[in-house]
């Protein structure tokens, strides 16, 4: 039987999976343009993708329970952002290893800005990966999530999924995947979604009284009944 990597994300079948969803990240993410993006990662070796219109990087990985990277953190506080702080928000198998994961996703939708886009991915719990993954990470808890209920709690967030799909082989031993196979039975899975933008409130507009001139004559465009 394989032995058990000190580090599963750093295990080549894992490699191989994160280097799909990244391909399918990145087709659906270099139209994301903004300032700020975050990554939150489950590996100190996550690096963000290469997305042209988006500017500056903030990098995070879970250690235990505690976040490392660009800056540190208690990872069962609150993320250390203002609100609306970033148009991208990319949570790479993060929600596997975070001490509070639905407390993490709320905060991930917390710190996006409106019309920004919060992007997934994970190892999918109904496959052949899931014995493979919950071995290797015996004595290391890990919590897998289930799409779909992801998608419910995004949606019920207000976020607008525009993306769910199954992604990499079947089996962590496959190196290649059909991509039939993979939109099937693929071993992992990628979730995009945007948060809608807050609706302007109109102002209501109350007329002033305008001064009728002797002649009794209103200027081009007055409304008599501001004169009234």
């Amino acid at each position: 039987m394989q032995p058990r990597d000190d580090d599963i994300y750093a295990s080549a079948p894992l490699r191989r999976l994160l280097d799909a969803q990244t391909c399918v990240l990145k087709q659906g993410l270099q139209r994301c343009f903004g300032a700020h993006a975050l990554l939150l990662g489950a590996s100190s070796d996550d690096v963000p993708p290469a997305l042209p219109m988006l500017g500056c990087w903030t990098s995070l990985h879970l250690s235990g329970s505690h976040y490392r990277g660009d800056l540190r953190a208690a990872a069962d506080e609150p993320l250390p952002f203002v609100d609306d702080a970033f148009e991208l928000v990319l949570l790479r198998h993060a929600l596997e290893v975070a001490p509070l994961p639905a407390s993490l996703l709320d905060e991930a939708i917390r710190v996006l800005a409106p019309g920004g886009v919060l992007a997934l991915t994970g190892v999918h719990p109904l496959g052949g990966w899931s014995p493979w993954f919950c071995w290797h990470a015996r004595g290391r808890p890990r919590a897998l999530q289930m799409p779909w209920r992801l998608r419910h709690q995004l949606e019920s967030a207000g976020l607008a999924v525009e993306q769910m799909q199954r992604v990499g082989s079947a089996l962590p031993g496959l190196k290649t995947a059909p991509q039939a196979l993979a939109g099937t039975f693929g071993g992992g899975y990628v979730l995009v979604a945007r948060k809608r933008r807050r609706l302007a409130t109109p102002l209501r507009l109350n007329p002033s009284p305008v001064r009728v001139p002797a002649n009794s004559r209103l200027s081009p465009g007055t409304r008599r009944s501001a004169a009234l």
